[in-house]
């Protein structure tokens, strides 16, 4: 009788958890397989160990994937959950009680992905205000070049000094005198002290050149009753001071004084201030039929200004002002100023070139808003496209903004292009837009020049004040813009590790809207 064996139960089958952790998915594996070889030859021995190895690759394999999977589903999961909480915030502001009748565009994307967060009308062209100031700043980076400088030559030709503007809209400018450590004289110096090197202790006639520019120095658009004030002022082939006065009126026992700064008789002041001894005072100006006679009218308790007033010729107000330093420095300067085209030749002394950096003009155009930085840059773009370098015009400068917006994708219908600076109401500009511009600026090599020039909340330029909580405070740069009716902030923030870009024009907008705006910039904040 054979000897009777009892057979072998068959392994147990293993249900394998393919969300345990991939160690206990192996030993569990292992385990199995451990069964199975107890019950075959040596020769299976032989094949045990690679297919412990393929089964436990193959089980992570599996997992990793179903790991992956959750991951990203949980990735967008909470990105669609804090674009829901940043959507809900921001319709709760834009429908509040206070901003019903305000006509609200946004547009908020990650930076990083290109991904919308939030839009509301972000495809309809709005008055833009300042805002207008970003495209142009991002078209000089890209028509002019980050390397590009304003030169201002400065030459002579037996007692005759020429001057060949470059556009500069930076020359006697305070704040970059400022940032620079340079007095109110600089240039006028530098100028009387190149002459002076060289022996010259007369000048006749002082000729400038201010073709780089067209002669139209103000805006068809541009409301006439403001074209005295700062941000209105004239652009020039030649500026200098922003093309402004500073005047303060200043009660002396029922005396008003006014005084100008730079001090010179370039302009003919009327003086119409009224002393008062009680109550607030406040002075204004008007301009007559003569070029340069101003009025100026109001009342002064103590004193009131400096209030900046805008001249008009800035090419022949540089010329006077330098002349009456020349005088005072012993260079006798008389004879004549007179704007035309210069041709440098053999018969010139170049004494200096005076150079002013891009980044320098785009920080003060949008750090500081500053509209005569916007101006020049959209005139210098048009100059700058023609052969001869001159002639800059905004119809030109116009025509070459639209085909960069064009160039990067951006529907004609999305914009529209009408100065350098918004001040003019014909404007347009859809949150897409901008949106476009920042994110091509972001992902180029010209970002960080772009990024330093703009307004850091609670630090510097127009947004010195706002975001001054140190959850935004430093987080937040971006353009503001304002004119009436109308307020717009547009630029990048950033929570975490997240970068966002935001633009925000709201029109028929009222006293209260500016914080509205700031609200939904702090929410992209909040909710990221």
């Amino acid at each position: 009788m054979p000897n009777y064996q009892k057979p072998q139960s068959k392994p147990k089958k293993t249900n394998h958890n393919p969300w345990l952790y991939p160690a206990e998915i192996a030993k569990s594996t292992t385990k199995t397989i451990q069964t199975n070889y107890n019950n075959t030859s040596g020769l299976r021995t032989y094949l045990i160990y690679p297919a412990i190895f393929v089964i436990s690759f193959a089980a992570m394999k599996n997992y990793i994937k179903k790991l992956l999977f959750i991951t990203i589903c949980w990735y967008f999961t909470l990105n669609a959950l804090a674009a829901a909480d940043l959507g809900a915030e921001i319709n709760k502001i834009i429908s509040s009680d206070s901003q019903k009748k305000v006509k609200f565009a946004v547009k908020i994307i990650n930076a990083d992905t290109a991904e919308t967060l939030y839009q509301h009308n972000a495809d309809q062209p709005f008055i833009p205000a300042s805002n207008m100031k970003i495209i142009t700043t991002a078209a000089a980076l890209e028509l002019l070049g980050p390397d590009f400088q304003y030169q201002t030559t400065i030459a002579i030709d037996n007692n005759t000094l020429k001057i060949i503007g470059s556009g500069d809209p930076l020359l006697g400018d305070d704040i970059t005198d400022e940032k620079y450590g340079r007095n109110q004289n600089w240039l006028f110096e530098k100028i009387a002290d190149a002459l002076k090197k060289i022996g010259q202790k007369k000048i006749v006639d002082i000729l400038i050149d201010t073709t780089i520019f067209d002669d139209n120095r103000t805006h068809p658009s541009w409301p006439r009753k403001e074209l005295n004030r700062w941000y209105a002022c004239e652009v020039c082939g030649l500026n200098f001071n922003g093309n402004c006065i500073d005047l303060t009126a200043k009660n002396t026992a029922g005396n008003i004084i006014l005084s100008l700064q730079p001090n010179t008789t370039f302009l003919k002041i009327t003086n119409k201030v009224k002393p008062i001894r009680q109550g607030s005072g406040a002075i204004g100006s008007f301009r007559t039929q003569t070029p340069n006679e101003i009025v100026v009218f109001g009342k002064c308790k103590n004193k009131q200004g400096p209030v900046k007033i805008a001249i008009q010729r800035p090419a022949p107000f540089f010329a006077f002002l330098l002349a009456e330093y020349l005088n005072k420095s012993g260079i006798k300067a008389e004879g004549r100023f007179i704007e035309k085209k210069i041709a440098l030749n053999a018969d010139n002394r170049s004494l200096l070139t005076i150079k002013t950096k891009l980044s320098d003009v785009l920080a003060r155009c949008n750090k500081d808003s500053f509209g005569l930085a916007a101006e020049a840059i959209a005139k210098t773009i048009a100059a700058y496209a023609e052969p001869s370098n001159s002639n800059g015009s905004w119809e030109k400068g116009a025509e070459l903004i639209t085909q960069y917006l064009i160039k990067l994708g951006i529907r004609p219908d999305e914009f529209y292009i009408d100065d350098g600076s918004g001040l003019s109401k014909k404007n347009r500009l859809a949150p897409n837009t901008i949106t476009t511009v920042l994110l091509h600026l972001y992902n180029s090599k010209n970002w960080p020049v772009y990024k330093n020039s703009l307004a850091v909340g609670g630090i510097d330029g127009t947004i010195d004040k706002y975001f001054n909580d140190q959850k935004y405070k430093g987080k937040i740069s971006g353009k503001t813009g304002y004119i009436n009716g109308v307020k717009s902030f547009s630029g990048t923030c950033s929570s975490k590790n997240e970068h966002f870009i935001f633009s925000i024009i709201a029109n028929n907008a009222n006293a209260k809207t500016r914080k509205a705006i700031n609200n939904i910039a702090k929410a992209i904040i909040d909710e990221n």
